[in-house]
C-alpha cells in the first residue's frame, strides 16, 4: 500500500510539472514578415513640372519727376490702392507759374505784332497793285510779316512747354494698381533723376520663370510661339506652399534661348481681381505635363542602394530577386516613373520591399 501512495504521488508531481512547464513563459517564434505585390502595366499621367517663378504687375511703371523742384505734398500712401488720373504728388508749381504766365504774355505781344505786320503788309499790297509803293517796299512789308508770325509760333511753343511743366508738378498714376515704397518726404528736392515711388498695375500679374528649351519643344511640337494655347492652365504656389485660387494662361516665350542655361523665358499671366498678388512675390509655378504610357510604380517598391535603384521581381517560384532600375520623379510624394529595368507584366514587391532578401519567397 505504500508503494502505490508513493507512486501516485510521483505521478502527481509529474503531472505537476508539465502543467508548470505549459503555463510558463511561451517562446517567441520569429515573425514572418507579409508582402504586397503589384503588376506592372502602363498608363497616362499628368506630371506636375515645377519651376521658380517671381511675380511682376502687367504695368510696373515708376515714378519720376519730369521737373526739377520742392516737393510739397504726398498724397499717397505705401501699398494704397489707385486708380489711373488719382493724384500721388505735388511739387512747387510757382516758379512753373510764373513761366506760363512770362510766355503767355510774349505770346500776346507776339500775336499783335504779328496782327500790325499784316495790316501793313496787304496795304502796301494795294498800294503796289495801285502802283504807289516800289515792290521793295511790299516785299519788305512781306517778310516783316512772316517774321512776325514765327515769332508767334515761337512764343506759342514757349507757352505750351510752360504748360506742360505746370501741369508736371502735379504727378498722377498713370495705371491702376498698388503703390509701393516712398522713400521720398514733403519738402524734399526732387529732379527728374529722384525715385518716388512705383505704381504696379495690379489687375493681371506675370510670374517669370524659365523653362528648358527641350521642355518647350516636346509640348508646343516644334512651333513654341505658335503653340501657346496648346500649354494647360498654370497654377502658382506660395513659399509656404499655398495654393493661389486661380489658375493662369503662359502668354509669352522668349524668343531667345540663353546659351549659359539652355532655357528660355517664360511669363504665366494670373487674374488678380482682389489685389492679393504683389509684385516681387517669389513662388512657383506648376505645369501639369501629361505623359502616355508610362511605367508607374510606388516609391516604397525602389530600394536604394548607394547610387542604385532597385526593385524586387517576384519570379515563378514565389521567390523574389533584385532587378535594377531606373526612375524618374513626377512631383508625387507616393509614386515614380520607370524608364528602364521593367516590362508589362511582371510581378513586383511593393510593401515590404525594404525587408526583402535575395532570392526569399513571397507569400501571396
Amino acid at each position: 500500500m505504500k508503494k502505490k501512495i508513493n507512486s501516485l504521488a510521483i505521478a502527481v508531481v509529474a503531472i505537476g510539472a508539465v502543467m508548470m512547464t505549459a503555463c510558463g513563459p511561451k517562446i517567441q517564434m520569429p515573425a514572418q514578415t507579409s508582402f504586397e505585390t503589384m503588376t506592372i502595366s502602363k498608363s497616362d499621367i499628368s506630371v506636375p513640372l515645377k519651376y521658380s517663378a517671381t511675380l511682376k504687375g502687367t504695368a510696373d511703371v515708376t515714378i519720376k519727376p519730369q521737373i526739377s523742384g520742392q516737393l510739397v505734398e504726398v498724397c499717397i500712401t505705401e501699398g494704397q490702392q489707385v486708380k489711373k488720373g488719382d493724384v500721388l504728388f505735388r511739387i512747387d508749381s510757382r516758379d512753373a507759374q510764373l513761366e506760363l504766365q512770362s510766355a503767355e504774355a510774349n505770346l500776346l505781344a507776339a500775336q499783335a505784332k504779328e496782327s500790325s505786320a499784316k495790316l501793313e503788309y496787304e496795304s502796301n499790297k494795294n498800294l503796289y497793285e495801285k502802283k504807289i509803293v516800289s515792290k521793295y517796299v511790299l516785299d519788305n512789308s512781306e517778310n516783316q510779316y512772316k517774321q512776325a508770325q514765327a515769332s508767334v509760333a515761337q512764343y506759342q511753343a514757349t507757352a505750351n512747354r510752360a504748360r506742360v511743366n505746370l501741369g508736371y508738378c502735379t504727378i498722377t498714376a498713370p495705371v491702376d494698381g498698388v503703390i509701393g515704397s516712398i522713400p521720398v518726404f514733403a519738402g524734399d528736392q526732387v529732379n527728374s533723376l529722384t525715385y518716388l515711388t512705383m505704381v504696379s498695375g495690379n489687375a493681371k500679374m506675370y510670374a517669370e520663370f524659365s523653362v528648358s528649351e527641350s521642355v518647350l519643344e516636346e509640348r508646343a511640337n516644334g512651333d513654341i510661339e505658335g503653340s501657346l494655347e496648346n500649354f494647360p492652365d498654370v497654377t502658382f504656389l506660395f513659399k509656404s506652399g499655398t495654393e493661389y485660387n486661380k489658375k493662369g494662361r503662359i502668354t509669352s516665350i522668349t524668343g531667345t534661348v540663353d546659351r549659359t542655361t539652355g532655357a528660355l523665358t517664360c511669363k504665366a499671366t494670373f487674374p488678380n481681381p482682389n489685389g492679393v498678388l504683389y509684385s516681387g512675390i517669389q513662388g512657383t509655378v506648376v505645369i501639369p505635363f501629361d505623359v502616355k504610357q508610362v511605367i508607374v510604380v510606388p516609391q516604397n517598391a525602389v530600394v536604394r542602394l548607394q547610387s542604385k535603384s532597385l526593385v524586387y521581381k517576384v519570379a515563378a517560384d514565389s521567390c523574389a530577386y533584385s532587378a535594377i532600375v531606373k526612375t524618374v520623379g513626377i512631383g508625387s510624394e507616393r509614386d515614380l516613373v520607370v524608364t528602364e529595368g521593367l516590362e508589362v507584366g511582371e510581378v513586383i514587391v511593393t510593401e515590404g520591399a525594404n525587408n526583402l532578401v535575395e532570392g526569399q519567397r513571397v507569400l501571396f
